[in-house]
C-alpha cells in the first residue's frame, strides 16, 4: 500500500561508475543527515529495529532516504519494500504500528538503529519478533 505522503523535491542520483552510491528516489531528507549516509547500490541502508525500553531486536528492514526523512519527521517508522518498490508504514494494514522513540546512525554509516514501541507483533508471520527461529551453536568453548 503506498504512503500518501509522496515526496516533492529531490533529484535521481546520476548513474555512473564514479558517481558515489545516493538515493534512487526523490528526497526531502536533510542533506547534512543523506551525506553520512553509506547506501547499498539500490540507494538502501539496513534498518535494526528494537524495542525502546527493553533492547529486544523487533525486525530488519530497509530505508532510502525518503524512508528515512518520513519516518524522523512523522515519528511513524517508514520503509522501502524491495519487492514491492514502494514505501511502507509499519502497521497501515495490519494494526501493528511502530512509535518511533529514537533513530541512530552507526559509525559507518550504512546502518540505522530504530528505537520503537512495537504495538502488536513486529513480524509479518504474527510473532513479535522476526528473531524467533534458534539455530545451533558450537563453540569451542562449549566442547571443552
Amino acid at each position: 500500500m503506498p504512503a500518501s505522503d509522496a515526496p516533492v523535491t529531490g533529484a535521481l542520483a546520476s548513474p555512473g561508475p564514479a558517481a558515489p552510491p545516493g538515493p534512487a528516489r526523490p528526497t526531502r531528507l536533510d542533506p547534512a543527515i543523506a551525506a553520512r549516509l553509506r547506501r547499498t547500490p539500490d540507494g538502501l541502508v539496513a534498518a535494526v529495529v528494537r524495542q525502546h525500553d527493553s533492547g529486544e531486536v523487533l525486525m530488519v528492514a530497509w530505508m532510502d532516504d525518503e524512508a528515512l526523512h518520513r519516518t524522523l519527521t512523522t515519528g511513524r517508522a517508514t520503509y522501502w519494500s524491495r519487492s514491492r518498490q514502494e514505501y511502507w508504514v509499519k502497521g497501515a494494514t495490519s494494526g501493528h504500528h511502530q512509535y518511533v522513540r529514537s533513530v541512530a546512525l552507526d559509525c559507518d554509516g550504512d546502518a540505522l538503529l530504530i528505537s520503537v514501541d512495537q504495538v502488536g507483533a513486529a513480524c509479518h508471520t504474527g510473532h513479535r519478533t522476526c528473531f524467533f527461529t534458534e539455530l545451533p551453536v558450537s563453540s569451542p568453548e562449549a566442547r571443552a
